[in-house]
């Protein structure tokens, strides 16, 4: 893998590790205000929210684990990056037009549609040649 390649693939890792840990936060810590700031309800139960905010604080930790060497740890960043990022995109276009979730709920869409898109383009881009 070519250095510009590294760099860009590393940026791409820590932009989504601050995005998650942005997240994280303060659903972890505020979620019922979080809510009311999307146009929802409170959580009920709120541990289901807090929940959602331990899983995207380890998604984010483990985006600067692979930052710090993105040749060695491609495997995380190609299920963290494309695969979670893609399902989740996609449950949220499922939940907005099934259950009617509120219109900012597919900000996550764009956001988490877009790292994930650019993700498997530079992971394909910079792939390992055959042995």
């Amino acid at each position: 893998m070519m250095d510009g390649q590294r760099t860009g693939l590393r940026t791409l890792a820590l932009v989504s590790g601050v995005y998650d840990l942005a997240l994280a936060v303060p659903m972890l810590f505020f979620a019922p205000a979080v809510a009311g700031l999307m146009g929802a309800p409170p959580p009920v139960p709120l541990i289901n929210a807090q929940l959602n905010g331990v899983f995207t604080l380890a998604l984010g930790v483990g985006y600067f684990w692979a930052a710090r060497d993105v040749a060695a740890r491609r495997g995380y960043l190609w299920v963290a990056g494309v695969l979670a990022k893609s399902l989740g995109a996609a449950l949220f276009v499922l939940d907005h037009y099934e259950h009617h979730s509120p219109p900012s709920f597919l900000l996550f869409v764009a956001t988490d549609g877009t790292l994930a898109v650019l993700t498997a383009a530079l992971l394909w881009r910079t792939r390992p040649a055959a042995r």
